[in-house]
């Protein structure tokens, strides 16, 4: 029944720290788009086939989840670069590493991580399958 993730939302009390770490750091882009309820302008940081919505705490679009908390989430994003040039784009933003890097299993297999918090410490996971050069 269930094929894919078309997007995730992402409550944030630090909105444009939150912008500059998935556009700046992570390279998404970021869009704006009419939706919600009512029909509001919004922004949403596109990757692939994907995005993540955004809602400002105390401020969520109708409908939201029952307890919409920044800080809450717990996201893995396979890497389109090998996870060495990961560590360094990181590092030239100035973001910790949590952990890793470290052996994983992803939906896919298997997986090397490092781990890293966004500015609302929601703990991002970044991997790169063991099969992919890198």
């Amino acid at each position: 029944m269930i094929a894919s993730i078309d997007h995730i939302v992402l409550t944030t009390a630090h909105l444009q720290d939150c912008i500059a770490f998935y556009r700046d750091v992570l390279g998404m882009t970021l869009e704006t788009f009419v939706g919600g309820t009512p029909p509001v302008e919004r922004m949403a940081l596109k990757f692939g086939l994907q995005k993540i919505n955004l809602h400002v705490k105390g401020k969520e679009f109708e409908p939201k989840a029952s307890l919409p908390t920044p800080g809450s989430l717990d996201l893995c994003f396979v890497a389109s670069l090998p996870l060495p040039e990961v560590i360094q784009q990181l590092q030239a933003h100035g973001v910790s590493i949590v952990e890793g890097p470290v052996a994983r299993t992803g939906a896919n297999g298997k997986i090397m991580s490092v781990y890293v918090r966004d500015p609302d410490q929601n703990l991002i996971e970044i991997s790169r399958y063991q099969d992919q050069a890198g």
